[in-house]
Order: C-alpha cells, then structure tokens, then sequence
C-alpha cells in the first residue's frame, strides 16, 4: 500500500482498527491534556515562521529559501500531501534545515450535507499526515459564497462540523484551528464569533489571520485580548486598500494598515509565547519581486520595527 492509501485507510478506520494497525490512541481527555501542554505559554517568546503560499508547488525552493533567511517553523498547504505523499519525506527534509512544521493548511468545510463526509474524511487524513510528519496544528476554514450571506442554522453547524474534526483530528495528536478568512462564513468578527460560541472549546481553537480580521471590518489587537483564551497561534500578514474590484491586497509586513506593533503589545500582555506565521500569498502584478526577497523584507519589519527575533 501506497503512503498516501495508508494515509486514507487509517483515517478513515474506527477506532479500534487504528489500534489493530499499532496507531498510539489515547483516551480523548488524554489527548487533550497532552495539546493543551503543547500549546503552554513557554519560556520561549514569540516564535516566527513563514508560510510556503508563496512559492505555489515549489515546496523543495520554499524549505529551502524559508530556513535560509531564518525563519524557524513553516506552515504548507494541503497541496504538500500530494506533491509528496509520504510524510517521512516532508518530516525528513524539514529536520535537515531545522524548520518546525508548524501548521498544515488543510481546506474548507461545506454546508452541502452530501459532501460533509467526504470533507471530514479529507481532515482527518490530513491530520494523520501532519501527525506522521511530525508537525503541530491543523488551519481548517470555513465555507466560502459569494454573496456573504448565511444563516443561523448554517453558523452552528459550522461549529459543530469543526468540533468533529477536531475530535477526529485528536486520535492522532493534533490540534485544529479555525482560520478567519475574507469571503468565509467567519469574514467578520461577529461571524467569527457565532461560529466559535458554537464549537466546543476543547477540540476548536482559533488561528487569528490579523489582516483578514482588520479587513473583516475589526481591530486585531482587541482581538488578540478577546479572544486569549482561544488563540492557537497567529498569522502575521497585512493589508492594504486599492482600486482593485476587492479593494484590497495583501502586502509584506509594515507595507499595509494592520497596527502590527499594537498586535505584538497585544500578544505580549495576555503572555502569547506561541508560533506566529507571516504569511504573504502573492506579488502584485509588475512585481519583480521573489518570495524570498518578500520574506526578507518582513523579517527586517519584524526584528527592526517590532522587535521580535527571527
């Protein structure tokens, strides 16, 4: 069987199956203590990652330019678990250069009750991959549509579809985080907030996209207070308006309109000393720019403005 078939199999099995098969299974409250102690505010301050959007498919270029300019964790995408189906390759490439994996973005839910399955299936496949790779946490989002409009009904069940994952997610050590996100079911912050009142605590924490939460229409720094008790980790990212039919675009750190420094004083008060990803998804037309020297530039703003070590 294939890597990416025993991914799948064992996923998908019950859980006395994945025992069978030698999965470590621990009692649910056991996984839980164990995330929570992995998640503990250490001694270690904010730690910086980057995450690879930028590079598209070339995940050899972004481990390599990424752990170049220093950044100690990376986060990928879901396309990772297709261009190298076999964890122990990632996990391997990953220890070489002495890059954490952080997170692994792993998709959307849906509100479509014949596909909700097949999405549940595809998370928890992606947190038996994660595990096997040695990383850390799961990014889960929302469902997407058009016209913003969503109802009741529609918040609380993306509560609780997220809190399945989330137990799924546990049978193999890994924690979710639900990632507010522009055009989601949770692109404002009173959206963001239906959504977590209705996911369980315990398996559903909350990765703060801090441009996606300004351009949201809220303060990020009020955020990070807010919502202390549920912030898995951050992205640190930016924003600016422009005359584009979005009228917005994401920038390197420092080029935008997010209050960053107010972000980290933010961090700094509720004693946040967990992974912060700067995440940066693309360069503007007529950019010549290369994703390395974008990540450069953020990690000058980061060490020279914030004061932050990368």
């Amino acid at each position: 069987m294939c890597a990416a078939s025993s991914v799948a199999a064992m996923s998908t099995a019950p859980r006395a199956a994945l025992a069978l098969l030698g999965h470590p299974l621990l009692d649910p409250a056991e996984n839980l203590l164990s995330l929570d102690l992995k998640r503990s505010h250490g001694p270690m301050g904010i730690r910086i990652g980057y995450a690879a959007i930028t590079w598209g498919d070339d995940l050899t270029g972004a481990i390599s330019d990424i752990s170049s300019v220093g950044y100690k964790g990376i986060q990928l995408r879901a396309n990772a678990v297709k261009l190298i189906p076999d964890p122990a390759v990632i996990k391997e490439k990953l220890a070489a250069v002495n890059l954490t994996f952080t997170a692994l973005s792993s998709g959307d839910l849906t509100l479509d009750r014949s596909e909700e399955a097949a999405k549940l299936a595809m998370h928890a496949d992606h947190a038996q991959y994660l595990s096997a790779a040695g990383g850390k946490y799961l990014q889960v989002l929302g469902t997407f549509r058009t016209d913003g409009k969503f109802t009741s009904d529609e918040y609380v069940r993306t509560g609780k579809m997220l809190t399945e994952v989330g137990k799924r997610a546990t049978d193999h050590g890994v924690q979710i985080a639900f990632h507010n996100h522009m055009g989601s079911i949770a692109q404002s912050p009173e959206q963001l907030e239906r959504i977590l009142d209705a996911a369980d605590p315990r398996y559903v924490k909350l990765l703060l996209d801090v441009a996606h939460y300004k351009q949201g229409g809220g303060d990020p720094a009020t955020a990070v207070k807010k919502h202390a008790h549920r912030i898995l980790f951050v992205n640190f990212k930016d924003v600016k308006p422009t005359d584009t039919s979005s009228g917005y675009e994401f920038v390197e750190l420092g080029r935008g309109t997010v209050d960053l420094p107010a972000v980290v004083s933010a961090l700094r008060a509720i004693n946040f000393q967990n992974w912060a990803i700067v995440e940066f998804d693309r360069e503007p037309k007529g950019s010549t720019r290369t994703p390395k020297e974008s990540a450069e530039l953020s990690k000058t703003y980061i060490e020279h403005t914030l004061g932050l070590s990368v």
